[in-house]
């Protein structure tokens, strides 16, 4: 029998969230040195998984007992004397992200880069995992099986592999030929029939950009929670969580479609075409690449795209959604302090580590590179006479890249400029690599303008122009540049507002506005109805002293964003909306 690294996954106790774990390594090792890693593919945080492994112990082919040892935070030795060598332990499962793992009385959910131990020697050996499910439950896994195992042809597509444990009956459909699972965990879809449709449509719209899908067969685990939302990618299968509430209503249901064609679309972008950075994969530390603007940016472009390409949202929707991320970029002051290309390369300790100073010093890669590359596609447009655009660039990359030996750091802008016959290097200066404002004037290439207006309330996301009755209001809104949390709790100071000026803190509580009793949406309306260049008093409590903070107000900055139609389109502009949209200029708006 070929060597092959063997795994048994049991779960006896779950309410204990304790996944119980035999990994049997071949023989041949003199000294075994099983590791677990610290993070997992398409999460760039280092996450120290092996803090939840407890009751490590050894044996050889006989049973017979063998010292092991531990020697830093994820590796574990054992003498094993050219040996076979089994390890029995325990991993403390109780954190439901799409990232970890949770085991408890109605499912197992895990990853492999929590639970399974690898050795450098035998990374490219077959990896088996035979499942002990309770009574009534099954495992679901995107891997094939033999007699009673998932098989995995590496280490690599075992940690990109996830397993979903539980009594659950799955959903199906096909999409270009190829047969798809959805489990869902937490709720019951109500329309089961509509959400397989709904996915159908998205999953091929992205075949057809690729002429194919790249695997035999995919899965879809959901998992409907309280709170929440996240994806996480895998070779053939992702992992989605999602507040369950957001199933009831129209933008809800959008944005899950949104989430799922996102994470599906890594298929190509980051699965099999991915920076050459990560080949191979370093379990052992943080992989830097600057590019996770162009594989990440760019997938949140195309998620939404591909939610229009489907029919599942108009265009007019569609515009509306990009001006919502324009409101969210221009909200962010940390767009004038870090550039894209080292938002990439420091994910690890930014991104994934924020806090209450991040939106001041820190632009999202997601974020931004979603702009960036609706930029990118209509500059290729306009040099192109939309003959080529971003599509076409992505298949260039998967022709000479989707073999997984990994995109150069200069290959995306490469082959942009490639594609659109011109060198587009100013492009990729200005935008990736200074903190200018981007240019917007491409926008007009089809028909588009961006335009700009305050705040109406904190629940305005932009994408929209100014409620009826007040596109011609010019009075000037006082403003404090600060958000808060909970009902009164400074949340965020914004770089350079009056708020920050004045001393006003994060974690700081309102407690009054010029002597009147006030929350903290009460704060930020008052201080909306009086005038730039007044003065305020605002009184909190900075831990447990009371404090009266004078604040000069400014105002209120035009930071929301929607694009308007131009007033008197050229047909040359109405063409290459349609090309970009798929839908006639003159087309009806539908729902924004």
């Amino acid at each position: 029998m070929p060597h092959a690294v063997r795994y048994r996954v049991s779960m006896s106790r779950p309410h204990s969230h304790l996944l119980e774990v035999e990994a049997t390594f071949p023989e041949g090792h003199d000294v075994l040195h099983a590791m677990l890693p610290v993070w997992t593919p398409g999460s760039y945080l280092v996450r120290e998984f092996a803090r939840h492994v407890q009751d490590m112990a050894a044996s050889g082919p006989d049973g017979a007992p063998l010292t092991v040892g531990r020697v830093d935070k994820r590796t574990w030795r054992v003498q094993a004397g050219g040996r076979a060598v089994t390890l029995r332990y325990r991993v403390y499962a109780n954190e439901l992200t799409v990232r970890t793992s949770h085991l408890d009385g109605t499912h197992a959910f895990f990853n492999g880069a929590c639970v399974f131990l690898y050795t450098e020697a035998t990374r490219d050996l077959e990896h088996h995992v035979t499942v002990d499910a309770p009574p009534g439950w099954r495992a679901f896994c995107a891997l094939g099986q033999r007699e009673d195992a998932f098989i995995a042809r590496d280490y690599d597509t075992l940690v990109d592999s996830p397993f979903e444990v539980g009594p659950h009956t799955p959903l199906t459909f096909t999409a270009a030929g190829v047969p798809h699972e959805v489990v869902v965990w937490g709720d019951t879809v109500s329309d089961a029939e509509r959400l397989c449709s709904d996915l159908q449509r998205i999953c091929e719209a992205q075949a057809r950009l690729y002429g194919g899908l790249p695997v035999p067969r995919y899965l879809f685990l959901v998992y409907l929670t309280d709170k929440g939302r996240g994806g996480l990618e895998h070779q053939a299968s992702t992992a989605l969580l999602f507040p369950r509430a957001g199933l009831s209503s129209s933008r809800g249901w959008e944005d899950l479609l949104t989430l799922a064609a996102h994470e599906y679309f890594h298929l190509w972008n980051i699965k099999r075409v991915k920076p050459r950075a990560l080949v191979p994969f370093d379990y052992s530390q943080e992989n830097y690449t600057s590019l996770l603007w162009a594989f990440e940016g760019s997938t949140a472009y195309y998620d939404n795209l591909f939610v229009r390409r489907a029919g599942l949202m108009s265009a007019q929707r569609y515009v509306t959604r990009l001006g919502e991320t324009l409101t969210t970029l221009h909200s962010t002051p940390g767009r004038r302090v870090q550039t894209l290309a080292e938002a990439s390369l420091v994910s690890w300790v930014k991104h994934y580590r924020p806090d209450e100073h991040s939106p001041n010093s820190a632009i999202s890669y997601y974020l931004k590179g979603e702009v960036v590359s609706a930029l990118l596609d209509l500059e290729i447009r306009r040099a192109t006479g939309d003959v080529k655009s971003l599509d076409d660039v992505m298949r260039l990359l998967w022709q000479r890249y989707g073999d997984g030996s990994g995109v150069p750091e200069e290959g995306v802008e490469a082959a942009a400029s490639e594609v659109a016959g011109t060198d587009l290097t100013p492009f990729f200066d200005r935008a990736l690599r200074t903190t200018e404002e981007l240019d917007y004037s491409v926008f007009s290439h089809v028909g588009l303008e961006p335009s700009f207006r305050p705040r109406e309330s904190a629940n305005d996301k932009g994408g929209t122009p100014p409620p009826k009755g007040k596109a011609g209001e010019v009075r000037a809104k006082g403003w404090l540049g600060l958000t808060t949390k909970g009902s009164s709790t400074v949340a965020l100071v914004l770089e350079g507002s009056p708020a920050q000026e004045a001393g006003l803190y994060v974690e700081d509580d309102v407690v009054a506005l010029d002597g009147w009793k006030v929350d903290g949406a009460g704060l930020l309306g008052r201080c909306e109805d009086r005038r730039p260049g007044e003065t305020v008093r605002v009184t909190v409590f900075r831990r447990d002293r009371l404090l009266e903070v004078p604040v000069v107000l400014g105002q209120k900055p035009a930071e929301v964003v929607w694009l308007s139609r131009v007033e008197r389109p050229t047909d040359a502009q109405k063409a290459a909306f349609q090309a970009w949209l798929g839908a006639p200029w003159d087309e009806a708006p539908g729902p924004s």
